[in-house]
């Protein structure tokens, strides 16, 4: 009877275990990122409106690939924000969700 006892419990820690998603916490550095763009299209010889609408297009793609990372249990952190620890840096993740997003035309 123990027995039985100690395998029904362990089968249903186990289940808990596979079905609840895992929470990971990433961090991702925003303000660098968006700074490295703005000063690459300032320092740029083109037309102030066209840069304007560059630079629109990026934070709009920047916050849409913001929110993709930020599913399936994933919390993104800004990290000049927080002291962050040992959480994964996704900065690199990001800009190329950034880079994707902007090559299809910026638009989703």
């Amino acid at each position: 009877m123990l027995a039985l006892v100690v395998a029904l419990l362990w089968a249903a820690w186990v289940s808990r275990e596979l079905s609840e998603p895992r929470q990971q916490i990433v961090t991702v550095r925003l303000a660098e990122t968006i700074a490295a763009f703005v000063d690459a299209e300032a320092r740029g010889q083109q037309d102030p409106e066209a840069s304007q609408a560059r630079v629109l297009a990026f934070l709009q793609a920047s916050e849409r690939a913001v929110a993709e990372m930020g599913t399936d249990g994933r919390v993104v952190l800004v990290g000049e924000a927080v002291l962050a620890g040992d959480a994964p840096d996704a900065t690199d993740e990001l800009r190329a969700r950034i880079a994707r997003q902007l090559g299809q035309g910026g638009a989703q």
